[in-house]
């Protein structure tokens, strides 16, 4: 039931902001599910797959997808995603947590900026 609960927040976050993943299934799962960085970042990007496909499918009926755009994002996207997940491998749990925190913290400063 709390795995359903934190995808609906993350459905929801995802297509009102854009994020979701990231921000709010990886903390979710680390926090009250107690999953270790690496399996809930695993799990996360596999949920996004199916949260960006049912966003992506509404906005597309709507006409608001910029499709060439959207692929010259995604191409490389992918590339980065492949090399993170490489180089997140090596890295330490505890290390990879802080770096995550400082990321999420970066973020806010520079959204409320």
């Amino acid at each position: 039931m709390r795995l359903a609960l934190i995808g609906l927040a993350a459905g929801f976050f995802s297509a009102l902001f854009g994020v979701g993943g990231g921000i709010v299934i990886v903390p979710l799962l680390v926090l009250v599910l107690h999953y270790d960085q690496r399996l809930a970042t695993g799990t996360s990007l596999a949920a996004i797959g199916v949260i960006a496909l049912a966003g992506a499918v509404l906005y597309g009926v709507r006409g608001e997808v910029q499709y060439g755009d959207a692929a010259l994002v995604g191409v490389p996207a992918a590339a980065g995603a492949v090399a993170g997940a490489v180089l997140q491998q090596r890295v330490s749990a505890g290390s990879l947590g802080l770096a995550f925190a400082a990321l999420l913290v970066a973020v806010g400063i520079l959204l409320v900026v």
